[in-house]
């Protein structure tokens, strides 16, 4: 499937960092995948609007997987209701990112627990 992923300028910024860290193909600015005896400049690096480069979608683009995410959103992601960062939900219940889940449900317990200290203080009795 050919679709064309649309970049923002920080995701631009995003995929330009990753392909001159990390792209094999990545030689001080040119592509050798392209090289045929000439230098060839690396698309990627040229294209500020789209990912053009098929290499980069599959083999550098995985290693950052916050903006693989992003770009992919692959079927089944749903967005955190607390930070709006795109997640893969471990069910279909999940609400929270895997950072925020952590936060609240250290939070949830916290309050469970104020309360069941409150409970055993009064004997049963929340109000007096």
């Amino acid at each position: 499937m050919n679709r064309i992923i649309l970049l923002s300028p920080k995701q631009s910024r995003r995929t330009n960092a990753l392909v001159r860290k990390l792209c094999c193909n990545y030689d001080g600015g040119h592509c050798i995948l392209l090289d045929d005896g000439d230098p060839c400049v690396c698309p990627q690096l040229i294209t500020y609007s789209h990912i053009i480069c098929k290499w980069f979608k599959v083999a550098v683009l995985p290693v950052d997987k916050d903006l693989h995410i992003e770009l992919m959103k692959p079927p089944n992601t749903k967005l955190c209701s607390i930070c709006g960062r795109y997640y893969i939900p471990n069910s279909n219940r999940s609400k929270y990112c895997s950072d925020c889940r952590k936060v609240i449900t250290r939070r949830q317990a916290a309050e469970r627990k104020q309360k069941q200290r409150l409970m055993s203080r009064n004997k049963g009795v929340l109000f007096p």
